[in-house]
């Protein structure tokens, strides 16, 4: 019989996708983080070019050079950062982005702090770089406690950030970011701040990039909700020259290099206008409004959550069950952390009429 590796038996199937083959085939689907819009045309047509023009052959591993001296720009523009050029590889997607960069950090039995509510991912890529995943609670509010924090960072070796976050649609604090990312430093620890969802943030709140506050952070970003390419795979990540000179041999030899298609694509998207961006936002913010308010009206008692495009919300299993046999799916905390249960995350990905009906479904449950 074949003996697996701890590393892969220890790590479980994504919580998310099992409840995709249990709906109905009427589902109203509120459970995908996938944006509905398509793929702004200038950034289409560029790729269409690309293939064109045969630019379909590898690319250097780094990334096209022209994307890269466009993130750069993006990241100064934006950002307030100073990420040269060389110091951005451009990978398959933020995924990649955030294996190879628990590949490049942590060691054996090294410790790794993500909070529970968390994206699924980051307990699996800790445990296949061998880490030991640890993960922190959030407050009543979901948002984090920098004091509550401090005494599981002084033995960490590394901690992720995700703001705007996915599940909680948490946007963290200014303060809050500021006072983690400086006491993580202090103590030696290396940030991952994963950035996806930083252009979907409502209600006049800005976006805060955690390498504002040090150099011990590695920034994860990717085109895919910022311009709707998720299919594309194309993300990158940023950080130290050091940090780069170790992660680009993980990105070699797992990737080689981003699809080549996706790279030039994606210059046009970084290059271009944000208004198609905008617009999305606005929208997303409208969907935002129309789920919560019809949530609340229902009887549910949350906290409006200022970015992404999820809702997290309290409730009880008995409740989540009936949802799902009235034909609308979302997604069980326990999926993202086990401290996460008795909540369940809709996504506001989808359209208001999607919503609506929805809304109307659970209304003759509950």
């Amino acid at each position: 019989m074949t003996e697996y590796s701890r590393r892969v038996t220890g790590i479980e199937m994504s919580g998310i996708r099992k409840f995709f083959q249990k709906a109905k085939p009427d589902s109203v689907n509120l459970g995908i983080g996938q944006p509905d819009f398509p793929t702004p045309e200038h950034i289409k047509k560029a790729g269409i070019e690309a293939i064109e023009n045969n630019l379909t052959g590898y690319t250097f591993n780094y990334g096209v050079p022209e994307l890269r001296e466009a993130l750069s720009d993006k990241f100064k523009r934006e950002n307030n950062l100073s990420y040269s050029a060389d110091r951005i590889i451009v990978t398959a997607g933020a995924g990649e982005a955030l294996h190879i960069a628990m590949q490049t950090l942590v060691d054996d039995g090294d410790k790794v702090l993500f909070s529970d509510p968390g994206f699924v991912s980051y307990r699996e890529c800790a445990v296949l770089a061998g880490g030991v995943p640890e993960p922190f609670a959030l407050t009543d509010d979901l948002e984090i406690d920098p004091e509550a924090l401090k005494p599981m960072i002084d033995d960490a070796k590394v901690i992720v950030l995700n703001s705007p976050g996915n599940p909680t649609g948490t946007v963290e604090d200014e303060a809050t970011i500021k006072a983690v990312v400086e006491y993580a430093d202090d103590k030696g620890v290396t940030v991952i701040s994963d950035e996806v969802y930083e252009h979907f943030i409502y209600d006049g709140r800005k976006h805060v990039s955690a390498a504002t506050f040090g150099d011990n952070v590695v920034t994860i970003n990717a085109a895919s909700k910022t311009f709707s390419m998720t299919g594309w795979r194309l993300g990158f990540i940023a950080g130290s020259e050091e940090f780069i000179e170790q992660s680009i041999k993980v990105h070699q030899y797992c990737q080689t290099c981003a699809t080549s298609v996706s790279q030039y694509a994606a210059i046009a998207g970084y290059r271009g206008s944000m208004d198609c961006v905008w617009e999305m936002r606005d929208e997303y913010e409208a969907r935002r409004n129309l789920l919560y308010d019809g949530l609340k009206n229902l009887g549910f008692e949350f906290k409006k959550p200022g970015g992404a495009f999820y809702l997290f919300v309290p409730m009880e299993d008995e409740t989540f069950k009936k949802i799902i046999d009235a034909g609308v799916i979302a997604i069980p905390g326990d999926a993202f952390g086990k401290n996460s249960g008795n909540y369940a995350r809709f996504s506001y990905a989808s359209s208001r009429e999607s919503i609506k009906e929805a809304l109307l479904r659970i209304e003759k449950i509950i």
